[in-house]
């Protein structure tokens, strides 16, 4: 459980980065990560990141596909986390 937190914290921190990076990137009209990595990084346990970069940062807030794809993982994440915890005890 322990590695598991972690790995969930690191994931997170690298994901919030990530969308922070880009928006840099984008307004500099360098070039960008690809959607794909940004919503591969909230999917493998990245979501609150993502969701937290989205906001902080008002990178891809626009997007549908960001605003319904990364809230729906973080619900996920969570249910997969109380499950995961539950089963522990």
């Amino acid at each position: 459980m322990k590695y598991s937190i972690v790995y969930l914290i690191i994931i997170n921190v690298i994901t919030f980065f990530a969308y922070g990076i880009d928006k840099i990137k984008a307004k500099k009209g360098r070039w960008r990560t690809p959607e794909s990595v940004l919503l591969l990084l909230a999917f493998i346990g990245g979501a609150a990141g993502a969701l937290a970069g989205m906001h902080l940062f008002r990178h891809k807030t626009h997007h549908k596909k960001f605003t319904i794809l990364v809230p729906m993982m973080l619900v996920v994440w969570c249910v997969v986390i109380v499950l995961w915890m539950r089963y522990e005890l």
